[in-house]
């Protein structure tokens, strides 16, 4: 009786308390609990173009962009750097090698028309969003060029069969990465009564 007694007055004072109290027992969790992991957050359609890029070209697109989105950004009322010549050599060859290059300007808010790129006078690129976006996806990339180094290593190891089967892994995954996580609702399921399951009286509680 003594110890239930001590529970409900426990249970008491915790819903008397003050809503700061809930809040920080909440945050930390049921009795001392560390909280359930986060659920990735979905890439945005910029990440993904980003993450798109050929893996050995990666790094010298992202510089060009990161250059032309600085330029914009320091100097936005200026229209010469607020356009893009795709028959520019540089350009060019950036596009020729990804394609996505292109996407990742548009997602950043650049309208092509004809052989130009244009960013339109409504459209301000901030420092904190598109450079910091595209600092993340150069340190992505660099990331993954040292794990496609260990796995080009380890590969030295296998067989025909199995590198195979390690590349398409590898690009199942590189494609999901793309897409971003696929999010779902959470779904109770029955438990059952199977001999499994373990009750409170077969630990003495």
């Amino acid at each position: 009786f003594g110890s239930r007694a001590i529970r409900r007055s426990s249970f008491g004072e915790f819903f008397s308390s003050p809503p700061s109290f809930h809040r920080l027992v909440c945050k930390m969790g049921y009795a001392g609990y560390a909280p359930g992991n986060k659920v990735a957050e979905a890439l945005t359609p910029l990440q993904q173009a980003l993450r798109s890029l050929p893996l050995e070209k990666a790094q010298e697109i992202l510089e060009l962009l990161e250059k032309v989105t600085r330029n914009v950004v320091r100097n936005p009322g200026e229209e010469k750097f607020r356009s893009l010549k795709l028959t520019n050599p540089k350009i060019a060859a950036s596009v020729a090698d990804a394609p996505s290059m292109v996407d990742a300007l548009k997602d950043m808010g650049w309208v092509q028309e004809g052989e130009m790129l244009v960013l339109p006078p409504s459209v301000r690129l901030a420092h904190e969003v598109h450079v910091v976006g595209l600092i993340d996806a150069k340190d992505w990339w660099k990331k993954e060029a040292e794990d496609e180094k260990r796995r080009q290593m380890r590969a030295g190891n296998m067989d025909d069969e199995q590198k195979e089967l390690i590349q398409k892994m590898e690009l199942d995954r590189k494609e999901k990465e793309a897409e971003g996580p696929v999010l779902h609702g959470s779904v109770a399921k029955k438990l059952g009564d199977g001999p499994n399951i373990m009750r409170a009286g077969d630990v003495g509680i």
